[in-house]
């Protein structure tokens, strides 16, 4: 586990909520590719279901941050990309089952028009940085 430093509410900003505004460390810098629901086939999981995707898509951030011998302990900054924002709250859900809710990382969410294909809700990037 790297030993990350975790600043919610910096001087002169209006403390964080749902997330950290600053999180640094030092080690190896590991970067995610945006995640979708789709299981290890391939295949959409949770079609038109906001939690059920949630779910998929932080199953599959959680395996992606094994392959690059890293944990949810590690991640630095998520970046949400939604299609409705009403999904962040099935987002949110799924995150605290997945991360400790009170070392979050730094985040944004941001609205798209569209996804690669329109039944998906989500995707969900992530940076780490692992201790060495």
């Amino acid at each position: 586990m790297s030993r990350l430093t975790h600043i919610s509410a910096p001087e002169g900003v209006a403390p964080a909520t749902a997330y950290t505004h600053v999180v640094m460390g030092t080690g190896r810098f590991v970067a995610i590719s945006g995640q979708l629901a789709l299981d290890e086939d391939g295949k959409l999981v949770g079609e038109g279901d906001a939690a059920a995707q949630a779910h998929q898509v932080f199953e599959n951030l959680r395996r992606c941050l094994t392959a690059a011998g890293a944990t949810f302990d590690d991640v630095v900054k998520l970046t949400y990309f939604v299609t409705d924002m009403a999904h962040m709250r099935a987002i949110r859900g799924a995150r605290d089952a997945f991360l400790d809710p009170e070392r979050l990382p730094a985040s944004s969410a941001v609205q798209v028009g569209a996804l690669v294909a329109p039944e998906y809700l989500m995707e969900i990037e992530a940076f780490a940085v692992v201790a060495e």
